[in-house]
């Protein structure tokens, strides 16, 4: 049986680089498209590339594209509590929702453009299905 290394040591010790990695990783699974994925987390199209890639054993971020990633990650972790179905798991960020905030739309389609704000709210109204408080 082949010994699995952690995902900090197979990206060399660099928690930004697993970060954003990470984030990448579930915002395929939710069905985003590359443009969306740079829209959100925020990354240049070459930057995107090469830490998608695997053409990078670093990755620099900001405080604004590490809470971004806090966001995603938390996101999916409440999804994960919520739903025993990965179907749902994976495909509530891209089902039309018709709650007040949502009227109809997908979370993921008001994520996409990359605007901090409706990250901010989409990420609370996600937190809340898993009993999480406003805040």
């Amino acid at each position: 049986m082949k010994k699995q290394l952690s995902p900090v040591i197979s990206a060399g010790g660099n928690r930004d680089l697993v970060a954003v990695r990470a984030a990448m990783k579930i915002l395929d699974k939710w069905g985003c498209s590359a443009e969306q994925q740079q829209n959100i987390l925020q990354l240049a199209k070459a930057t995107f590339y090469r830490y998608r890639d695997n053409q990078t054993k670093k990755a620099s971020l900001s405080r604004d594209q590490l809470t971004r990633i806090s966001y995603l990650l938390n996101m999916h972790s409440a999804l994960r509590i919520v739903f025993s179905n990965p179907d749902n798991v994976y495909g509530f960020m891209a089902m039309e929702n018709n709650n007040p905030f949502f009227n109809g739309a997908s979370p993921l389609s008001i994520i996409e453009s990359g605007d901090f704000g409706n990250l901010h709210e989409v990420a609370k109204r996600v937190d809340i299905l898993r009993g999480g408080l406003i805040g």
